[in-house]
């Protein structure tokens, strides 16, 4: 086995700048004129060669309040399959901290809410940062409680 690469696999470096007999000299290898042959050029994110942007050309509509909270969701019938199988405690109250536990949420900074979609058959006791009404219903009605914690908001 032969240690070098391969016969014309190695090129020599092109020395850019040294005189016109190199071949690279004079504009060396930038072409005679525009933004690209000037020093200092940088290529800006979305630049299209001073046509209007694509960003720009298109329609801007709709609204994204800045002060929105965001919720981890969760729905009472992935509460009650992950009590059946074991994952959630029956008998204890369920914080966000063991849905954290059983890896139904993740530990971000953002809220827990419960929803009522599916049925419920098993009793629950869980406290959460916000709650549906009808959540609140179906875990009432086999006798269980509901209790919504308090979420900071920032005011402005």
């Amino acid at each position: 086995m032969n240690p070098r690469p391969a016969k014309g696999a190695v090129h020599n470096t092109k020395r850019i700048g040294r005189g016109q007999g190199s071949g690279h000299g004079k504009t060396s290898g930038r072409g005679d004129n525009g933004a690209k042959s000037r020093s200092g050029f940088k290529n800006k994110r979305g630049f299209e060669g001073g046509q209007m942007p694509l960003a720009r050309r298109l329609p801007k509509f709709g609204f994204h309040s800045p002060f929105r909270t965001e919720y981890q969701v969760l729905n009472v019938d992935a509460l009650e399959s992950c009590i059946k199988v074991g994952r959630l405690p029956k008998d204890e109250t369920i914080t966000p901290d063991t849905l954290w536990a059983a890896g139904l949420i993740n530990r971000s900074t953002m809220p827990v809410k419960i929803l009522g979609n599916g049925e419920l058959t098993v009793k629950l006791n869980i406290e959460a940062h916000k709650i549906s009404k009808s959540a609140v219903e179906k875990i009432e009605k086999l006798g269980g409680t509901a209790k919504q914690l308090f979420v900071e908001t920032e005011a402005k």
